[in-house]
């Protein structure tokens, strides 16, 4: 079967190429993969850049959307329609970008009414990590009434985490502040719900103070590094930052200012290992809350042969918004 291999550094450019569904690992469900995503790990893993893929071959690509073709788990029957997302999926196991998945029953997620697979896939793994995101900040308490007319920021605004979670709170009713480097996608992050955009570098060039003028109510930060570090310094008293990207670093200099003077709480997002019911809310609110007509502003669709090159421009900064892989073509 035709899928997209993890490049093993220095022995092979990986891409395209073919596997035996013989191959696959154990599980007690296949999928025929109708629909995957392009994130920031599967980049990494197509060009064969960090350390994200370990053994080889693997086929890449971190979630899918498809039709259950065989299940020995109750309650998962053949015909179902459903998601699959993280459990090192493109990681440690073969992932989304293959023709077939086998994976073990307690993964699975039942397509939400109101989605389809395509739909979810547009979502994808990002938005899933967005709206867990969004899910801790209600957790902690913030509403629009408590934000007392502060904004909530979103940095890496243009990314797929970013716009999902820019579209989120803002149809929630939330003040959003969009942080980005890339300015010329003002007008579609104003259409996705921004009220007002800053550039990247006002929070990741940020002056090294202990604490900063209070700023947000509440923040979601998808770049991690000294953009967190700033976002910290800035959150009012009693905020909440959801953090969940490491695009900026995984270093976080910064002091106990921020939790102790003002009571700020840093809460860590993490999409591979949320339980299945947190998961499963997760996927009922995204279809609930989630604008259709805003999914499809964000949403590009390619085919599997053009993941490889994709896969250069995601890790370059260059991709808008959700990349969504038509699998089944």
């Amino acid at each position: 079967m035709r899928a997209v291999l993890a490049a093993e550094p220095g022995v092979a450019n990986g891409g395209l190429g073919e596997i035996d569904e013989a191959d696959l690992p154990d599980g007690d469900v296949t999928v025929k993969v109708a629909w995957s995503s392009l994130n920031y790990k599967d980049g990494l893993a197509v060009t064969g850049r960090g350390k994200v893929v370990r053994s080889f071959p693997m086929v890449c690509g971190v979630d899918l959307a498809g039709v259950v073709v065989r299940s020995e788990a109750p309650g998962v029957e053949r015909g179902d329609e459903v998601i699959v997302t993280g459990f090192g999926l493109g990681e440690e196991r073969h992932g989304g970008y293959g023709e077939l998945a086998r994976v073990r029953s307690e993964w699975v997620v039942p397509m939400p009414a109101g989605l389809d697979m395509r739909a979810a896939m547009a979502i994808g793994t990002a938005g899933l990590t967005a709206m867990l995101c969004v899910l801790a900040l209600e957790d902690h308490g913030l509403t629009p009434e408590r934000a007392g007319g502060r904004p909530v920021v979103v940095t890496g605004a243009a990314g797929g985490v970013g716009s999902v979670a820019v579209a989120l709170l803002a149809k929630l009713g939330h003040a959003v502040t969009a942080a980005t480097g890339r300015p010329e996608e003002e007008a579609y992050l104003r259409r996705l719900g921004a009220g007002e955009l800053i550039e990247r570098r006002q929070l990741s060039d940020a002056p090294v103070r202990p604490l900063d003028k209070e700023r947000w109510a509440g923040a979601v930060d998808a770049v991690g590094g000294t953009t967190l570090a700033t976002v910290l310094r800035q959150t009012a008293y009693g905020g909440c930052v959801a953090a969940c990207g490491l695009a900026g670093g995984a270093e976080l200099s910064t002091t106990v200012h921020p939790f102790i003077l003002r009571g700020v709480d840093l809460a860590g997002v993490e999409s591979v290992r949320c339980p299945i019911r947190r998961r499963v809310d997760a996927w009922g609110r995204l279809a609930s809350d989630l604008d259709r007509d805003l999914l499809d502003e964000m949403t590009v669709e390619a085919p599997l042969e053009d993941v490889p090159g994709l896969a250069e421009e995601i890790l370059a900064g260059r991709t808008r918004g959700r990349v969504v892989v038509a699998v089944a073509g």
